[in-house]
């Protein structure tokens, strides 16, 4: 009768763990690949209407247009996908759940740390509801354009936090800096 020994035992477990984590890697590299194209755009259509009409008629590009691009990266790819913030401007649209507000606080903490921003992400296989999934998150730092309207609520302009205050009445996202973590791309994948 064969009887495994304690270290073939061992190895055959650290043979799935690095046969796991090149699959976890693969999928990150997959993920990263077809949904973070979608920020640049968004930041490119939110500089173009910030330098031409100004913050105010940016409101509307950050609130719909930005949304549909990230909706129509989702169709693309049939993947769930979306911006969250531990602070949120649009709690219907985003609002983290569990999962998205854990990864957010970690970013936090690892930004305090020393760690860039703009480099921050996390990818991990959850089950729901029985089934595997993918997740996927990646922080979007505050770049200059962000500060037009989510900079120092003191500094902001009497007409902006007016359309601000109609247009977002539970606002919640406002006094960052330069570099902080205004929040992240959420990516839900089926397996």
């Amino acid at each position: 009768m064969f009887r495994p020994s304690h270290f073939s035992v061992v190895a055959i477990a650290c043979i799935a763990l690095n046969v796991q984590a090149q699959d976890l890697d693969a999928l990150k590299l997959d993920t990263r690949k077809q949904a973070l194209p979608v920020l640049p755009k968004v930041v490119a259509m939110m500089k173009e209407t910030v330098v031409a009409k100004g913050a105010v008629d940016a409101i509307p590009v950050c609130k719909d247009k930005a949304p549909q691009l990230i909706k129509e990266q989702s169709d693309k790819t049939g993947w769930q996908m979306h911006r969250v913030s531990l602070k949120t401007r649009n709690p219907e649209r985003g609002a983290p759940d569990v999962w998205e507000a854990r990864q957010l606080a970690e970013f936090n903490i690892r930004a305090a740390n020393g760690e860039k921003p703009d480099t921050l992400e996390a990818g991990e296989i959850v089950s729901e509801n029985g089934k595997q999934v993918y997740r996927y998150i990646k922080a979007i730092p505050v770049g200059d354009v962000c500060l037009a309207c989510h900079g120092a609520r003191e500094g902001l302009d009497a007409a902006l936090k007016d359309q601000l205050a109609r247009s977002y009445p539970h606002d919640r996202a406002v006094d960052y800096q330069l570099g902080q973590i205004r929040g992240a791309l959420s990516v839900r994948r089926p397996l």
